[in-house]
């Protein structure tokens, strides 16, 4: 059984969701019609598609802050494409809380490989009691 490269391994997961992230951009409108709640519902799922790209950015990359700079640029290209879409608008406000989601992201991510990374404590043996 072959294996998968790790180019692929670790560039193809960010390929895919940015293509999810440029598809949703694409639909005209996604309203929920939920009045109020579906603004607030509408940048939480903008925080949250990029602070799982900005995770997959720093697995790909390993650098905290190129994976940011990253997640960030596309966000900007990202408004500008739905300013050409009808009926969505591209708003340099969308750009700032997609960057606070890839920073939360990242933060999770190294949150999450230190406690991965941890070793566990040691198990008491019959000696020990």
């Amino acid at each position: 059984m072959s294996r998968i490269p790790r180019f692929v391994a670790v560039w193809l997961p960010v390929v895919v969701w940015a293509a999810a992230i440029f598809a949703l951009s694409s639909i005209p409108s996604l309203s929920s019609g939920l009045g109020a709640w579906d603004m607030l519902l509408r940048k939480l799922a903008h925080a949250a598609e990029y602070a799982l790209l900005a995770a997959l950015l720093l697995r790909a990359l390993g650098r905290w802050w190129l994976a940011f700079v990253l997640a960030v640029a596309y966000a900007a290209s990202d408004e500008l494409h739905q300013h050409f879409v009808r009926g969505r608008v591209g708003a340099p406000r969308d750009v700032a809380i997609d960057a606070a989601g890839a920073l939360l992201g990242l933060a999770a991510w190294s949150y999450g490989r230190r406690l991965v990374a941890r070793p566990a404590p040691p198990r008491p043996t019959a000696r020990d009691e």
